[in-house]
């Protein structure tokens, strides 16, 4: 339903965003994006890391 976004589809949202928001906001809202995209990977990096580690534990005790 969602594939890949084409430059064009990306100036459609972007002006959306512009005329909604103003472009006063736009920078707080693209950082308020950047910061939770950075949030969800240091969680899933996390999840990954607590997998490998439970995995090697699991390989040390067979």
């Amino acid at each position: 339903m969602f594939g890949n976004f084409g430059w064009q589809e990306l100036l459609i949202v972007l002006v959306i965003a512009l005329i909604i928001f103003g472009p006063s906001k736009l920078p707080e809202l693209g950082k308020a994006f950047g910061q939770t995209v950075k949030e969800f990977r240091k969680g899933a990096k996390e999840i990954q890391d607590e997998i490998a580690l439970e995995e090697a534990k699991e390989e040390k005790q067979a």
